[in-house]
């Protein structure tokens, strides 16, 4: 690793305010080959109050025209962060169905770029997008610089959370990212065998996440993990 590298991830690591990490993450994500970087984190339980955090470089028109035009409820780069935590590379294959806003996005900049997203117990949801205007991302791209995201994610996550007490649900089982990825698919009716595709783990692996998931919520079977999970905001 160049010292570059891990320099920043030092401080980012020391950071404890979300606005000094993403300033850090933001310079980290240049380094990388990235021209923008933007961080959100919103929650829409129904236990909890809707809230909202939006931070990014992208051009002052394109944040203003993506409002104006609701793109929100066509964008599926967040329809798939809201329920995946899976990275997903933007291409026009991908916006399909929202071919306007594919192009208004292009010709802003963000042509290139990928999105992941970081879920939590308490309902909060954050997603992490690094893009760029020339050179595709390819596989290698992704995979080459899909720890730093990661790091980048989780840690920009957990600074949030962590300033909202309100969102903490005393008592609520911590379940990992894992377990609750699998309930959520478990959810949608999947089985382990299904959902072991789907993720590309092993049948034993997912019945390992989904006991961990039972013995944590103090139920005893798979569907009385998710009927709870699902009371609880976990899912």
């Amino acid at each position: 690793m160049k010292v570059w590298k891990e320099s920043q991830l030092t401080q980012l690591s020391y950071a404890q305010k979300i606005e000094t990490a993403y300033e850090i993450a933001l310079n980290l994500v240049k380094n990388l080959g990235f021209n923008f970087c933007a961080f959100s984190i919103t929650s829409n339980t129904k236990e909890m109050h809707r809230h909202t955090i939006n931070l990014n470089n992208y051009p002052i028109e394109w944040n203003t025209k993506y409002e104006q035009e609701h793109f929100s409820e066509v964008d599926p780069i967040l329809a798939h962060c809201n329920h995946c935590e899976l990275p997903i590379i933007w291409h026009e294959e991908v916006f399909s169905k929202a071919p306007t806003l594919w192009q208004a996005q292009k010709q802003q900049g963000l042509r290139y770029g990928w999105s992941q997203s970081v879920h939590d117990q308490s309902g909060l949801c954050s997603m992490l997008s690094l893009a760029r205007s020339h050179c595709p991302i390819t596989t290698h791209d992704l995979y080459k610089n899909l720890g730093y995201a990661m790091f980048i994610s989780r840690h920009l996550h957990g600074l949030v959370a962590k300033e909202l007490p309100a969102f903490s649900k005393p008592g609520t089982a911590h379940l990992s990212s894992r377990e609750i990825e699998v309930l959520k698919y478990s959810a949608d009716g999947k089985t382990a065998c299904e959902i072991a595709i789907i993720l590309n783990l092993s049948e034993s692996t997912i019945q390992f996440h989904i006991r961990g998931a039972i013995r944590k919520l103090g139920v005893n079977n798979k569907i009385a993990a998710v009927i709870k999970a699902a009371r609880a905001g976990i899912i």
